[in-house]
């Protein structure tokens, strides 16, 4: 299923990991990795950083609440971002990912 999310990248998915791949931030991040039940977009074990672009079917969701709980239980931070965010304003999503970073 990881494998199938990598090839059908979203393209806010696409912009986003074109500035998280390569170690361009300092740290590894994976995208669209497995971890128990769940696949999150992308994961930095280094940062301890969970990053989800979401579309509007999430908003309100639930199951990503129990999610972002999970992660946040074992010491991850979770962020996300809204898609158009992404495709829109990519500088303002990428100060918060380095402010997480630091």
């Amino acid at each position: 299923m990881a494998r199938t999310l990598r090839k059908r990248m979203t393209d806010a998915e696409i912009k986003l990991w074109k500035y998280l791949s390569r170690k361009q931030l300092g740290v590894i991040f994976r995208r669209q990795y497995p971890i128990k039940e769940f696949i999150v977009d992308f994961i930095s074990f280094d940062a301890k950083l969970v990053i989800e672009v979401d579309g509007s079917q999430h908003a309100g969701s639930e199951a990503d609440k129990v999610r972002d709980e999970w992660f946040r239980s074992q010491g991850f931070k979770v962020l996300r971002f809204w898609d158009n965010e992404v495709l829109r304003n990519i500088e303002g999503v990428m100060e918060t990912i380095r402010r997480e970073i630091e």
